[in-house]
């Protein structure tokens, strides 16, 4: 069995929760400092330059970017394998991959889950409507028609459960934090390959804790990970005040 990682990040962050499935699917045990990214301190911008999570930890290298941290557990531990072997589909799968980070990240957490949640409970500023109403009416419509052509009738997207597959469902528990779901009439290939992903074992372990987070101060994050059993890193890089990151967000 590998030897345990370190992973700084909340389980609330669709990018922890792609690298989490990721090492819960290729059997890699962790350790966890569940801190929000606005809540890190000068240790932890000094190994994530941008303050984003997650930041992964182990004896030999430290990365903070979830898409390079997970070709990083492929390349180590290829079994079982969450890139495609074909050299198209593997490109592809990169694709869906950046289309989720990037765009779908753009839409449903800076645009959406940012109005909704971050912004009232860690800066205590109030909801832009007006922009959580143009996302839903506008952003959020262009990225399902595009994945209504993109995700699989059945099943997975290339057969096997794949990184693709992770990195979109990720996105859409975050959605489901701020009252979103799919309309399946509209979108009906999309929203049941959303429920399908979704009910992999490796997200309904993440559940309870995803749940149990969201109604919890974000100061007792880490006594709760603790008393539902998940094991800790020895030290948090975590603080009681939040600061901005140094990419900007509206």
């Amino acid at each position: 069995m590998p030897n345990r990682v370190q992973i700084v990040g909340s389980y609330l962050s669709p990018y922890v929760r792609k690298v989490l499935v990721a090492l819960d699917l290729k059997g890699i045990p962790y350790e966890v400092d569940p801190i929000v990214p606005f809540f890190g301190n000068d240790k932890f911008s000094q190994l994530s330059p941008i303050r984003r999570i997650p930041v992964f930890i182990d004896d030999d290298i430290t990365l903070s970017d979830s898409s390079v941290i997970c070709e990083y557990l492929e390349d180590r531990y290829p079994t079982p394998a969450l890139y495609p072997l074909n050299v198209v589909d593997r490109a592809r799968a990169r694709w869906l991959e950046e289309f989720a980070d990037s765009r779908m990240g753009e839409v449903f957490i800076w645009r959406l889950f940012n109005q909704v949640a971050i912004k009232p409970a860690v800066w205590g500023e109030t909801t832009d409507n007006a922009v959580v109403e143009s996302t839903i009416k506008v952003d959020v419509p262009l990225v399902l028609d595009y994945l209504e052509t993109q995700v699989a009738t059945d099943g997975f997207i290339f057969g096997e459960v794949s990184i693709a597959d992770i990195s979109i469902a990720c996105f859409f528990r975050n959605a489901a934090f701020a009252r979103f779901s799919v309309d399946a009439v509209r979108w009906p290939r999309t929203a049941s390959f959303v429920e399908r992903v979704l009910k992999l074992e490796s997200f309904e372990k993440l559940k309870p804790i995803e749940d149990r987070l969201r109604r919890t101060p974000v100061p007792r994050h880490r006594t709760v990970v603790q008393e539902m059993g998940i094991p800790v890193t020895q030290e948090s890089l975590g603080t009681l005040l939040p600061r901005r990151g140094v990419m900007r967000i509206d």
